[in-house]
């Protein structure tokens, strides 16, 4: 299986390589146009071990034992400094190449900026890339708070709220792709097979009555001033539980899972579960204007400035797809990764030119394929990551793939302005249900077999554990 993916892999990127030089090695009639001015990263934290939090349940649902993390919970692995130093390898070698900074430097003054949220996953993200990408230098990375104390900058919570606009956001999640409830069911073939490959049916949990199976039929939605989105019920099980297989795969180099040799296609698959939760909570583009609105203000302010040369942020994937929503910017399908818009480490990058008149910017998302993952890579030129353009829904770049920087300062300045026009009211916050009426919730007995009454004895209803007398 591993050699069926390198071979896989290597037709991908021998077919995406032209697009993919055009955007990292400039010719010399680009060159001659433009100079490059300012490159400003939004960067995906590396690869960490499983979060924990709501008692580590995805630990709870199989018999299995997971792979031993060189890290302690939610914090980026061993695995993942590694591979973000190479990252930072190859951007100081690319910045290098076109002229933006001379090797081995040392930042003055504000040329160079560094900022990371105040997890320990993201800040760690930035400091061994800072390695990379400076080894010259002890750079230092910017942050405001103590170890895994979210900074608001990086928090996609909602900071107006009123009643309307609550009613807005929920009718943008309601119409993404047939509702809710309808996306959650087309992920039940892949649900049916996590449950196979996880044995949950003799898992702690099942034994225990808790659970036998992944449910979505009582999922509600919190929005709330002061929060990040909130979804409420089982599909969050479903979610943690993929988030931590695919950490897995990418940390034990291994395609396979407790002992369930698994396609590129199926992996790929599980990826998709967490897509779906992640884009209901954070990419409605009523919602995103809110919640990326820190960010986003902070990207346009780095964008006109004429001191800096360099900016790395440092955040989540939720911030890389809030920020999308807000701006209309349309992610590629990753070509070589399992993840397919935002992978693991993936950056967001900004390159700012200048034809001597006017400012453009080439808007490319930046990421290691699977294979770099698993066997760590090196680096460079010659051997790069994977590089792809990124549209922005409404805008044409040029016949160089450069946008005019007035007209995309414009969709900024857009995306703010709409944030601004929320008014910011006292509001009566509920939990609002997914639908109504929601669907009867699944009954499952012991053994695993859906019925259509509840029996005697324990059932799992809804996820529950339930007992039923005679």
């Amino acid at each position: 299986m591993r050699q069926q993916l390198i071979g896989m892999l290597a037709a991908i990127l021998a077919l995406s390589g032209t697009s993919a030089q055009a955007q990292r090695q400039r010719s010399d009639e680009f060159h001659a146009k433009y100079e490059l001015k300012e490159v400003v990263v939004m960067s995906r934290h590396n690869i960490r071990s499983p979060l924990t939090s709501g008692g580590a349940a995805y630990q709870r649902v199989t018999p299995h034992s997971w792979f031993q993390w060189s890290s302690p919970s939610s914090q980026l692995s061993s695995r993942g400094g590694v591979l973000e130093t190479e990252m930072g390898q190859f951007f100081r070698k690319w910045v290098v190449s076109e002229g933006l900074l001379p090797d081995n430097y040392r930042p003055e003054g504000d040329e160079v900026l560094f900022y990371a949220n105040s997890r320990q996953r993201t800040f760690a993200t930035a400091k061994y890339f800072s390695a990379g990408f400076l080894p010259f230098a002890n750079v230092e990375i910017t942050h405001k708070y103590e170890e895994d104390k979210m900074d608001p900058v990086f928090t996609p919570q909602f900071t107006k709220m009123n009643d309307t606009y609550r009613q807005q956001v929920l009718a943008e999640i309601q119409a993404m792709n047939g509702g809710p409830q309808a996306w959650m069911a087309a992920q039940q073939p892949t649900l049916d097979l996590m449950e196979e490959v996880l044995d949950m049916a003799h898992s702690p949990a099942a034994l225990q009555g808790d659970t036998t199976h992944f449910w979505y039929d009582d999922v509600q939605f919190k929005i709330e001033k002061g929060s990040e989105p909130k979804m409420n019920g089982g599909y969050t099980l479903a979610n943690s539980v993929a988030d931590a297989l695919v950490l897995q795969c990418y940390e034990s180099e291994s395609m396979t899972a407790f002992g369930h040799e698994l396609t590129t296609e199926q992996w790929r698959a599980i990826c998709q579960v967490k897509v779906v939760y992640d884009a209901l909570l954070f990419s409605a583009h009523v919602a995103a204007v809110n919640l990326a609105y820190p960010l986003v203000s902070r990207i346009r302010e780095e964008l006109q400035r004429n001191d800096r040369k360099f900016m790395f942020l440092c955040g989540h994937d939720s911030n890389l797809c809030s920020i999308a929503a807000a701006l209309g910017i349309e992610f590629p399908e990753a070509e070589g990764a399992l993840e397919l818009h935002t992978p693991i480490g993936s950056k967001l990058v900004f390159e700012k030119w200048s034809d001597g008149s006017e400012d453009y910017v080439a808007i490319n998302l930046v990421y290691q394929a699977i294979d770099q993952l698993q066997s760590r890579s090196l680096l460079s030129l010659d051997e790069p990551p994977m590089v792809m353009p990124i549209t922005v829904k409404g805008l044409t770049a040029n016949s160089d793939g450069l946008y005019s920087w007035a007209d995309l300062d414009a969709r900024f300045a857009e995306a703010m302005a709409e944030y601004e026009a929320i008014d910011d009211v006292t509001t009566d916050a509920e939990a609002a249900p997914l639908s109504e009426p929601t669907q009867p919730a699944a009954i499952y007995n012991l053994q695993g077999q859906r019925l259509d009454v509840p029996q005697h004895g324990v059932n799992i209803i809804g996820g529950k554990s339930v007992r039923v007398e005679k």
